[in-house]
């Protein structure tokens, strides 16, 4: 299980720019990771730009900065850079549907 805290952001509707919101802390344990590589092979596979993977949030033990808890959802996007699988959490404030997401990090990088 690989524990992360990766900078978030937040994207409200209209808005052009995101702003940082602190630091997001979550766990990938063993089937989330597998998933991941799945999804990073199926890129490499079909070119498609992008792979959504559902996540479990309660055995990811999400922690928000304060005043962007709930979720109402969160996925992680998958995506190839220079051949290499990238991940970030992307999700939706369930406050006001602001979209909240983290900075990238290399699928090969978590721990087994």
């Amino acid at each position: 299980m690989s524990a992360l805290t990766i900078e978030g952001w937040c994207k409200t509707s209209g808005a052009q720019k995101s702003t940082p919101i602190g630091e997001v802390h979550f766990y990938v344990d063993g089937p989330l990771h597998l998933r991941l590589e799945e999804a990073e092979e199926r890129l490499q596979k079909t070119h498609e730009p992008e792979a959504m993977v559902d996540v479990d949030m309660d055995s990811m033990e999400l922690i928000m900065p304060e005043g962007c808890a709930p979720l109402s959802d969160c996925q992680m996007r998958v995506y190839l850079h220079d051949e290499r699988g990238q991940f970030h959490l992307v999700g939706h404030r369930a406050i006001d549907g602001s979209l909240i997401y983290t900075n990238a990090v290399l699928i090969d990088q978590l721990i087994e």
